[in-house]
């Protein structure tokens, strides 16, 4: 595992878990309840007295912080289990408790862009919210959880909580982007040629391919190849 390059400033916690014991597949959103700065975060988590730390912070300023690396576990869900599995986000509040917890747009932005990061390096195809406790775990059905799930609190307080539907799908819009096709201009024939004739949709350039869809290519080239001669 590596971590993300959108990372603007790192301090280390003493408070993690190290190696995490389950691969990442899971992403949860806190909030900080208060205008700290990413610094300000990670001078929080350093004291092992205070028992907590996340993966990542969010400035209302939009920088990124890290605080525990993404191989290990923080210590930010009331869940073990969840830690273990999700990278956690901290995020600074603009607004107090009468504003649902408000975070700034550029601090929106800034997280979107890193859990699309988060997403695309640990092969995480799509995020998926329902808003469903009783499906934690179902990784297939939703992958996003919240601290709320698992302990007696607000968080990521009700302004964060109701978009994760809209933060979902800017991270998908994102990561769907980065798949599509980037053709230089001796590509294009090609391109053109395996998708016109079914051999290829030409999508998913790039993820790995199997010995099964080369055979498939293969027999279909070799059916059309026929048919040009």
């Amino acid at each position: 595992m590596n971590n993300s390059p959108l990372v603007d400033y790192t301090k280390i916690s003493p408070n993690k878990t190290s190696p995490r014991n389950h691969v990442i597949d899971t992403i949860t959103i806190h909030c900080m309840a208060g205008n700290c700065s990413i610094e300000t975060c990670g001078n929080i988590f350093q004291p092992t007295s205070i028992q907590a730390s996340s993966n990542y912070g969010v400035g209302t300023d939009g920088r990124i912080g890290m605080y525990v690396e993404e191989k290990d576990r923080s210590w930010c869900s009331s869940s073990s289990s969840n830690d273990n599995r999700a990278v956690t986000i901290e995020v600074a509040n603009d607004g107090g408790a009468n504003t649902g917890w408000h975070v700034s747009d550029k601090a929106l932005t800034a997280l979107i862009n890193l859990i699309a990061d988060i997403c695309k390096r640990n092969g995480i195809k799509e995020l998926k919210w329902q808003g469903d406790k009783s499906l934690i775990g179902q990784i297939d059905k939703q992958n996003m959880t919240v601290h709320r799930w698992f302990a007696n609190k607000s968080c990521p307080g009700d302004y964060l909580y109701n978009l994760h539907g809209k933060i979902s799908e800017e991270v998908n819009k994102i990561i769907a982007k980065s798949n599509e096709i980037d053709l230089s201009d001796w590509a294009i024939e090609g391109h053109d040629f395996v998708t016109q004739n079914n051999i290829s949709d030409g999508t998913r350039p790039k993820d790995n391919i199997t010995r099964e869809e080369v055979w498939t290519m293969l027999k279909r080239f070799k059916q059309i190849d026929k048919r040009l001669v």
